[in-house]
Order: C-alpha cells, then sequence, then structure tokens
C-alpha cells in the first residue's frame, strides 16, 4: 500500500559535494528515494543532529587514515529523523501508511542514511511509532542519543565488536551504585543521568554551570560544575563513570573509581589507559550505537510514562542546516539541537 508523494520524482535535501566547514551543507534537489522490499519511506518532519553528522561533513579528519571511511559524493548527512510514513515496501506487515514515527537510519553508516531529507527509505526494522506524549522535533531528537545511553548501561542489542576492545561491552547494575556522568547535559549525557536514575543509582552530573538546574530538574542528586571544580580530582568510591565526552583524557576519572569499578567512554578513540586501568582494578568498555527499531519502541513507553524527557537546545529551519551545525560548533550544547520542515 503505498501513498505516493505528490507522483514526485524529486525532494529537498541537504547535500554536499565535499568535505569542510558548514558551508558545503547545500539545500538542493535530489532524487526521491525508492522503497526496497523491507523497507518503509518516510515524509520527514523533524531531523535530530548528532556528533556523527559534523565528523562527516569533515571528512572525519580526527581518525586515523585508514580508518576514514570513502564516500561517494554528493553526500546526504543524518541519521534520526521523525514523521510519517507515505509508502510500505513488500514484505511489511507492522506498520502501515498514515503511521507517525521516529528512527535511527542505516547506523553505522557513512553517507548511506540520508537523513537530511524531505523524504527517507529505511528498513522497517529500524523504525517505530513515535511516541504520542512528545511532538515530532522531540522525536527527532531522541533516538541516536538515547539509543547509546541504552546501548551503554541497559541493553546492547547487538553482537558487533567494538574494534577498539578485546571484550564485548556489557552493561553494568545500577541499582543503588553511585554514578558519575561528565558532559551529563548534552545529548547523550542527559539521557544517561534520566536511566541510571531509573534504574536505581546515585548520581553525579558533571556539566557547565547554565546546565545545574536543568540536570537536577532531571534527578541528578548532585551537580558539579566543571569550569569550578575538577571531579576528577575531587570525586573517589564511584562504582562507575560515564564520560560522555571522552577522548584521550577519559583517563583523568580511573582514579575516581573503586576497585571493581567501570570507566564507560562514549567515545573511547584516543584512550590509552589500558594498563592503568589494569593495575586499578577497574574495567574500561565501550561500544558503537546500532540502530534498533525494538529498543526504540521501549524506549517509546519510557517516554511516554514521562520517565525520559528530551531536552531540546535549539530548533533551526531546515534550509538553514549549516547554521545548526554552527551552533553545534560553539559547544555547550543542553540536549538536542534538531530541524524542522
Amino acid at each position: 500500500m503505498e501513498l505516493k508523494s505528490e507522483n514526485r520524482k524529486t525532494m529537498k535535501a541537504i547535500q554536499q559535494h565535499e568535505y569542510g566547514n558548514p558551508d558545503v551543507l547545500k539545500y538542493e534537489d535530489a532524487p526521491l528515494p525508492e522503497v526496497k522490499k523491507g523497507e518503509v519511506l518516510i515524509q520527514v518532519k523533524a531531523i535530530g543532529l548528532n556528533p556523527p553528522d559534523w565528523y562527516l561533513r569533515e571528512g572525519y579528519k580526527d581518525l586515523p587514515p585508514e580508518w576514514q571511511p570513502e564516500v561517494a559524493f554528493p553526500i546526504v548527512l543524518g541519521t534520526d529523523i521523525a514523521g510519517v510514513i507515505t509508502e510500505i515496501g513488500e514484505e511489511v506487515k507492522d506498520f502501515t501508511v498514515g503511521d507517525e514515527v521516529y528512527t535511527m537510519v542505516r547506523f553505522p553508516s557513512y553517507g548511506d542514511s540520508k537523513a537530511y531529507a524531505e523524504y527517507v527509505s529505511v528498513s522497517a526494522d529500524e523504525i517505530a511509532l513515535k511516541p504520542k506524549n512528545i511532538d515530532f522535533v522531540e522525536a527527532a531528537a531522541a533516538p541516536m542519543s538515547l539509543l547509546t545511553a541504552w546501548q551503554f548501561l541497559i541493553e546492547l542489542g547487538h553482537d558487533v565488536q567494538n574494534p577498539l576492545q578485546d571484550n564485548r561491552h556489557e552493561p553494568v547494575p545500577l541499582e543503588g551504585k553511585k554514578v558519575l556522568i561528565n558532559g551529563a547535559g548534552g545529548g547523550v549525557g542527559h539521557f544517561m543521568v534520566q536511566l541510571a536514575k531509573w534504574k536505581g543509582a546515585q548520581v553525579i552530573a558533571v556539566a557547565s554551570g547554565k546546565q545545574e538546574a536543568k540536570l537536577l530538574e532531571l534527578g541528578a542528586d548532585e551537580f558539579i560544575d566543571y569550569t569550578q571544580q575538577d571531579a576528577d580530582k575531587t570525586v573517589t568510591g564511584q562504582d562507575l563513570v560515564i564520560d560522555c565526552v571522552g577522548g584521550p583524557t577519559t583517563g583523568r576519572f580511573l582514579k575516581t573509581l573503586k576497585k571493581g569499578g567501570s570507566l564507560f567512554p562514549v567515545f573511547p578513540l584516543g584512550f590509552d589507559g589500558r594498563d592503568e586501568a589494569e593495575k586499578l582494578g577497574v574495567n574500561v568498555s565501550a561500544t558503537q550505537v546500532r540502530s534498533n527499531g525494538n529498543q526504540l519502541e521501549e524506549l517509546a513507553k519510557l517516554i511516554d510514562d514521562n520517565i525520559i524527557k528530551v531536552v531540546i537546545d535549539s530548533v533551526f529551519p531546515f534550509k538553514d542546516t549549516k547554521e545548526a551545525h554552527r551552533r553545534a560548533e560553539q559547544g555547550h550544547i543542553q540536549g538536542k539541537i534538531a530541524l524542522k520542515i
């Protein structure tokens, strides 16, 4: 069954024909995607922005050359969308035309998700009905960040090995545990706070001072303004540290953990403290988020039950995507940046 997109063959998309700064993002015509077996076509109402968007826009310049993906220009960035199904492919049984849905499209992939567009084709096993109690903007802002928090803390949901470590990532029990979350005000961080509290942890949130009121509202038990206090020098005895900033500096949190504790760097690239972690008896583990419609369905229930709230930093018109990327470059993001079509 299908509702043709006004018999259009083209749509508007944000394309780039070279790597670079936000100015390479062009609002222009692109072919309407075809719907393959097992897929649906979604008319996009809103798009959520995530760090992989600007990493790819720049050409993953921080990755080692052998890890930098080869892509065919023009590319269309983005993974996170919310919208309405307008066409159903063969063998799709659980969705129908007119359903309001949200999804993280084909991640990880490099330019193949093509979510910065008016229409996106998506595998049916990657989508879920949109939470009823939030709008399209909030729904589009959730998938990657919320799935990242869920797969780190609650349920991995896949068996793909992280190439940066030998061990399979395993979430740890959180009830009654002391948990410090660095970068708690950002897209992933504010979901980490809520999920950890939901599971009964005692949470210290580390972020900039302007984030304090919102993070305490979301359930944090204690707040540390990193511009005023170094959490890694003053906090000890933690069961788990989640470093949502990650990178080469994440090792500074090893000494805040008790023996047998865990450090979860969301961005583990550059961490070289595994020998020190072994000496301290600390487990270091990370994973890469992957698309999962069943998990989004479960998360939609938590959103509708007001257990999880989506915080929006700012919303930009679709044609002004480059301005949204400039906002991202400014940093100190509270929650998520989104685009509205």
